[in-house]
Order: C-alpha cells, then sequence, then structure tokens
C-alpha cells in the first residue's frame, strides 16, 4: 500500500519545521542573532535542524551530527560557555533541538547499526549528564533521547508487522491462483483422460465398420463412401491425438472420477459393441459386481475399454477373452488377445495420442490398485488389473 505524497511530504518537513519554530520562538523572545557568539549559538542549532531534510536517506548521519554537536556544547558548558551556549543553568540541555528527531528516526530506521548505539549512548549519558545526574537532568534527557528512541522502535515493529501482514495476505492470494490454476490442470487432464477413453473407442468402431463396410460393399459409390469415411474417421483419431497432448499439459495424477459420472454402460454392452464391428470377444464374469464402490466399476470399465480398443487397433482378427473376478475384498480382471490374424491398419494403429496404457496404470493406482501390461510369448497381449473391492470416497457414503 502507497502512502499518499501529501504524508511523505509531511513527515519529510515536519521534523525540520519543529526545530526551526523553536529557534524563532527563541529570536522573537530574546532577538535575532547579533554577536559571534549568538551566531555560533544559532548555526550549532540549526545545522543538525537542517540536516533534518534528509533524516530518511541518512539517518545515522544525522545522530552522529548530532553526538558531535552535543559533544561541542558540552565541551564549550565547561571552557567557554558563550561559543555555543550562552548563559549556563542547572537545567541547561547540551544537546541539539533536533535529537529527539534524529534518534527517533535512527531507532526507526536503523535499529541494529551499532554506529547508532554508539551515538545514542553519547547523546543519552550527555542529555542526562551522566557525571552530575540531577532528577530535573535526568527527566529532561529522556525525554531528549530514551522516550523518542522508545517511539522510534514501536513504529519499526508497527512497521514490519503491517508488513508482515502484507505479504501474508498477498501470499495467501497467490496460493488462491496456484490452486485454481492446479484445479484447471487437474481438469484438464482428467477430460484429456475421457476424451481418450471415450472418443477414441466410439470413432475406432466407426473406423472399423467403414471398413468392413468398404470390404462387404458390391456398389462403388459405396465402397468410395465408406473409404471417405474410415480415413476422416483415422483423421479424427490423429487430431485427437494432439489435443489430448494439448490438454495434459503436465503429467499430474488423473482426477478421481466425478460424481456425476455414475451411470456408466454396462461391460456386457461394451463387449457386444465389440463384436458387432467384427471382433471376436468372450466375456467372462465370476461374482457379484454390485458389491464393489462404484469409483472401483469405473476404473474397471475403463481399463476394459482401454484394452478393446487397442486389440481393435493393433491385433485386428485376434480372439480376445475378457475375465473379472469379483472377490470380498478385490476385483481382479484379465483381457488377453491372442496374435492378430489379419493385417494391421497403420493409419489406425499409429493413431493413438501414446498415453493410453499410462493413464490406465494411473487410473488403477489412484484407487490403490495394480496394473500390468506384457506381451505374451505366443504374440498375443495381456492386460491384468488388481483393485480393491471398496474405496471409501464422498460418493460412497452418499447414499
Amino acid at each position: 500500500m502507497t502512502r499518499p505524497r501529501w504524508r511523505d511530504a509531511f513527515f519529510l518537513l515536519a521534523p525540520f519545521a519543529g526545530v526551526l519554530g523553536v529557534m524563532i520562538a527563541i529570536w522573537i523572545g530574546y532577538g535575532p542573532p547579533a554577536t559571534f557568539s549568538e551566531w555560533t549559538q544559532t548555526l550549532i542549532q540549526l545545522v543538525p535542524a537542517v540536516a533534518l531534510l534528509w533524516h530518511r536517506k541518512a539517518p545515522l548521519v544525522i545522530l552522529a551530527l548530532c553526538a558531535a554537536c552535543a559533544i561541542a556544547m558540552t565541551v564549550s558548558a565547561y571552557t567557554d560557555p558563550q561559543l555555543f551556549l550562552g548563559d549556563v543553568h542547572e537545567d541547561t540541555q547540551f544537546v541539539p533541538l533536533a535529537t529527539p528527531f534524529a534518534v527517533g528516526v535512527a531507532f526507526k530506521r536503523i535499529p541494529r547499526s551499532w554506529p547508532m548505539w554508539i551515538c545514542s549512548a553519547v547523546l543519552i549519558a550527555i542529555s542526562v549528564r551522566a557525571w552530575t545526574p540531577t532528577f530535573t537532568m535526568i527527566t529532561s534527557g529522556m525525554l531528549f533521547t530514551v522516550f523518542p528512541a522508545l517511539f522510534g522502535l514501536y513504529i519499526a515493529n508497527r512497521a514490519s508487522l503491517i508488513q508482515a501482514l502484507t505479504d501474508r495476505a498477498e501470499r495467501a492470494e497467490r496460493e488462491q491462483e496456484l490452486l485454481a490454476e492446479q484445479a484447471r490442470a487437474d481438469e484438464r487432464v482428467r477430460l484429456a483422460g475421457e476424451m481418450h477413453d471415450v472418443v477414441t473407442h466410439r470413432v475406432s468402431l466407426m473406423v472399423l465398420q467403414a471398413g468392413a463396410l468398404r470390404i462387404t460393399a458390391t456398389d462403388e459409390a459405396t465402397q468410395a463412401a465408406a473409404e471417405e469415411l474410415r480415413e476422416a474417421g483415422c483423421q479424427a483419431l490423429a487430431e485427437l491425438r494432439d489435443l489430448v497432448g494439448v490438454l495434459r499439459t503436465q503429467s499430474g495424477d488423473d482426477e478421481e472420477e466425478q460424481t456425476d459420472a455414475v451411470h456408466l454402460p454396462d461391460l456386457a454392452e461394451l463387449v457386444t459393441e465389440s463384436q458387432g464391428v467384427g471382433m471376436s470377444v468372450e466375456l467372462i464374469v465370476d461374482g457379484n459386481p454390485l458389491l464393489t464402490a462404484p469409483v472401483v466399476g469405473r476404473t474397471a470399465y475403463r481399463v476394459v475399454q482401454e484394452a478393446l480398443t487397442n486389440v481393435r487397433k493393433h491385433a485386428p482378427g485376434a480372439k480376445t477373452r475378457v475375465h473379472l473376478r469379483y472377490g470380498a475384498d478385490r476385483v481382479r480382471l484379465t483381457v488377453r488377445n491372442s496374435p492378430p490374424r489379419e493385417t494391421v491398419d497403420d493409419e489406425l494403429g499409429g493413431s493413438g495420442s501414446g498415453t493410453g496404457l499410462l493413464g490406465l496404470k494411473q487410473r488403477v493406482e489412484l484407487v490403490s490398485g495394480r496394473f500390468t501390461a506384457t506381451a505374451r510369448p505366443d504374440g498375443g497381449f495381456e492386460v491384468d488389473a488388481i483393485l480393491p473391492a471398496f474405496v471409501p470416497t464422498a460418493e460412497s457414503h452418499g447414499d
């Protein structure tokens, strides 16, 4: 927070104006300086007062100047009082009028400077006349030095506290911005995973159906249209791969599925779709899937969906078996396919984002499961995932 300029000007001129006002009042009461000694008495008060105009830039220099003037006035008091003091009384102060301002500013701006403490000690000792202390001089000396020092320390600590609170508020605001940005990044990663799992699955089905239509159709126009459709699907998969790469702006773990995605298609329907495009898929389910947590069921669905998509792209014509075993404490699913029996479509096979298996591994690990994907000795491939039957989430406790 920036202070107004008028406040800066006030705090800059106030110390000088205060000392100058006192000196003008003395001149009005006793008359302006006329003799050499009166001019020296005026100058020893005026020089520190003028120096106060630079109290922000050189507080230590001003304090040292006040200490030097105080030493000169003390020496003059015992040698030639008329040189710097005039008539000396029991309560005459041997420090300049600018001393309270100089001490206060120094303790506010440079409280840890050892030269400042030396100069302050000199001024305190002279102001209270430590060699012949009296109640009057001790009281006067404290008003000239000790109280301004305490006030300066108070202002310094208050400014530090305000700065600390301001920094904390700014840091909290930055943290909120970072958390919001992290939430947006996590949502982008989640969307990338959804696009990869869902859209790629559907588009690859469309490409396979278009390829089958091109082979079985007898009409040349239909064959050409089917080929155009297949090429458009492959192009869509390539563009989807680029889009998924943009959305995955960081390699953090995917967020847990949102609670509004509870109603997912059944695995039997997923297998039926694959069989509808000519895939040989067998589904075996042991146990009751209703006993598992919803998030586990969605994770199992995504693993099977991605595995079947990979079979269509990389092992056309292969026989595939999907085996799910629902136990009391865990769910194990295995998707195993034989070697490809047909020629792999290079355009379709290279259309993926390259993050499918990695995304599955991250998704399974999010629910404390284990995931492996390995090539089989016979040339086939196997995806195996072990999931806990129950994962405590807000969704699980919502019923």
